[in-house]
C-alpha cells in the first residue's frame, strides 16, 4: 500500500468504518471503544505496512489513547452507543485490513479495550510517571506504536 493513498483517510474515516460495523452487527460502539478500535488499527497498520493509515495523532490521556478531534466528533454521546448513520468509503484493501482488527477487537467492550492499552508500552511511555488519574495530552508517537506493535508482528511469524 503506497503512504499517499493513506494520507488520503482521516480518523474519522477509520472511526465511520466501525460506526458502520456496529450499526450492521447491531453491537454496541461508544467513543471509548470507537478510540481504541482506531487505535489498534492505526497500530497495526503501522507494525504491518510500515505506513499510518491516518496522520492524526492519539495523546495519552487517562482512559487510553485518545485523538482530540475524533473525541469531539463524538462527545455528545457521552457513554451512550454511537447513533450515527454512516456508509465509509474505502479502499477495498483498507475494508479488507480493518476486517480483522474488527475480528481482533469488536467483541471486546470500550473498558476492555481500555485495559489493553494500559497494559501496553507506547500508552505508558507517553505517560512516563503520571498518576492514573492525572490528565495528559502527551503524544503517543507512531515510531512507537510500530516498534511495539512490530515486535508482536514478528513474534507472530516465528509461530
Amino acid at each position: 500500500m503506497s503512504k499517499e493513498v493513506s494520507l488520503l483517510l482521516s480518523c474519522i474515516d477509520i472511526a465511520q468504518y466501525f460506526i458502520w460495523v456496529a450499526n450492521e452487527t447491531g453491537s454496541f460502539i461508544s467513543n471509548l471503544k470507537l478510540q481504541k478500535l482506531v487505535y489498534y488499527a492505526q497500530a497495526w497498520h503501522i507494525a504491518i505496512h510500515d505506513s499510518p493509515l491516518f496522520e492524526e495523532d492519539f495523546e495519552a490521556w487517562v482512559h487510553g489513547p485518545v485523538i482530540p478531534s475524533l473525541y469531539r466528533q463524538y462527545k455528545s454521546f457521552g457513554w451512550q452507543p454511537i447513533s450515527e448513520d454512516v456508509m465509509p468509503q474505502l479502499p477495498q484493501n483498507i475494508r479488507q485490513f480493518l476486517d480483522e482488527v474488527v475480528q481482533e477487537y469488536f467483541d471486546c467492550d470500550g473498558y476492555e479495550l481500555e485495559q489493553m492499552t494500559h497494559l501496553e508500552d507506547p500508552w505508558n511511555r507517553a505517560r512516563e510517571d503520571l498518576a492514573p488519574d492525572e490528565p495528559s495530552n502527551q503524544v503517543i508517537k507512531k515510531e512507537w506504536m510500530k516498534e511495539f506493535y512490530g515486535e508482536r508482528v514478528e513474534e507472530n511469524q516465528k509461530d
